[in-house]
């Protein structure tokens, strides 16, 4: 009977520590992408000094552990654009002062002062810099670390390179007659430079046109190409043996450098003209103009997509890909070391964390101004505590019982 005493009494233990987990899980049922824990248990068998079963009769139960249930959690909408959730497998890779990587799943992240953005506890979240853009527009990526984007960040200018007018000039204009359209170009400074193109009808022939360009005086020197004529067909179109023109501003009074302009005409892959200069029986009208240069820009917001990529937003409206976010796979989750606070490091039963970008390989993709909630199921643990306390209860009267028995026993001898 001193057995099953003690049978009952380490029952009262393992439930005990199983409360305890239940308690943890209802306690973190609000903390960001908590995993919830399921308690095992095994049973005790009595075995001789070397190691052999002796008896089939059980010595009670033990605490075997606990288990992670490593289930997605619910996606919860935030107004916060620096707010991750990760939809499908992965970790966010978090740095500490010392160079340490912690892996965590909760995304609720911000910049601080010094433009780096980090978790609730001041890690830093590691991403891959934009170095550049390859032929088919993917990223180029360098070495990992951590993101940083200040806020007084500016974007360069950028000087134009290449412009476009879609103008229509009148097929019954008068010999001689003009008609001017202005656009804005930039130079390598990115100062902005009214450039007016004038078109003037040839005095002789019906469908030949002429062009001019000028800038505001003191501005700069306009060089034109040599050839200045547009022959248009008798539809109207621009004569497919027209090309593109070059248009150079030297002597910039900025002290920027020499604009070499391209003037797009002509669409050299289907060889024939792109049709933006047209000679119809209507009034002469303009109607669009694009051009590639940009001023000089200050940051705005900055955004991040379903694949990770940092883009800044600039007041010159340049969206830059500033950073990508890296994200770390492992075998087993199950071996993963818990610190606290939302963090886990890698361990010998892990494995090595294997890192990535979002949606390469096993990796999930990235919901962002979201964040992962805990994926306690509340029933289930009011449930389990049930059976839990049941379970106490049961083995409380098991210490009972047995001491009613021994106490039977001993009082044989009166």
């Amino acid at each position: 009977m001193i057995g099953s005493l003690f049978a009952g009494m380490v029952g009262l233990n393992v439930n005990s520590t199983s409360m305890t987990v239940l308690g943890d899980n209802i306690a973190n049922v609000n903390t960001t992408a908590f995993k919830s824990n399921r308690s095992s248990f095994a049973n005790i068998l009595a075995s001789s000094l070397g190691g052999s079963v002796t008896s089939d009769v059980g010595r009670g139960v033990q605490f075997q552990g606990t288990t992670p249930m490593w289930t997605q959690g619910t996606i919860e909408n935030t107004n916060n654009p620096t707010d991750m959730a990760i939809n499908g497998s992965g970790f966010f890779v978090l740095q500490d002062g010392d160079g340490a990587n912690f892996y965590s799943r909760a995304g609720e992240f911000h910049f601080d002062r010094n433009g780096d953005l980090v978790s609730l506890g001041g890690l830093y979240v590691q991403g891959y810099e934009v170095t550049g853009t390859n032929p088919d527009g993917s990223l180029l990526l360098g070495p990992m670390s951590s993101i940083n984007v200040p806020g007084g960040s500016a974007s360069p200018p950028s000087p134009t390179g290449t412009f476009s007018v879609a103008v229509n000039l009148d097929a019954d204009a008068a010999a001689g007659s003009s008609y001017q359209t202005t656009m804005t170009v930039y130079d390598s400074l990115g100062s902005a430079i009214p450039m007016t193109i004038t078109f003037t009808k040839d005095a002789l022939l019906p469908n030949e046109w002429t062009f001019d360009v000028t800038v505001p005086t003191g501005t700069g020197t306009v060089v034109l190409p040599a050839d200045v004529g547009l022959s248009f067909l008798p539809s109207g179109a621009l004569s497919n043996a027209e090309a593109d023109r070059t248009i150079q501003i030297t002597g910039l009074s900025d002290g920027a450098s020499d604009l070499s302009i391209n003037w797009d005409l002509y669409d050299e892959a289907a060889l024939v003209t792109n049709g933006d200069l047209t000679q119809y029986a209507s009034a002469s009208t303009t109607r669009s103009q694009t051009q590639d240069g940009y001023p000089s820009g200050t940051l705005r917001t900055v955004d991040v997509n379903e694949f990770g990529v940092v883009t800044g937003s600039y007041s010159n409206g340049q969206l830059t890909p500033l950073f990508q976010l890296v994200m770390a796979d492992f075998a087993s989750y199950y071996g993963l070391t818990k610190m606290g606070k939302n963090l886990y490091v890698e361990s010998l039963e892990s494995g090595p964390a294997l890192y990535g970008t979002p949606q390469s390989g096993r990796l999930g993709s990235i919901s962002t101004s979201s964040i992962e909630m805990s994926n306690v199921d509340l029933a289930a643990e009011f449930v389990k505590m049930i059976t839990t306390q049941r379970a106490f209860q049961a083995n409380s009267r098991v210490i009972t019982t047995s001491d009613e028995i021994l106490n039977e026993l001993i009082n044989l001898k009166r």
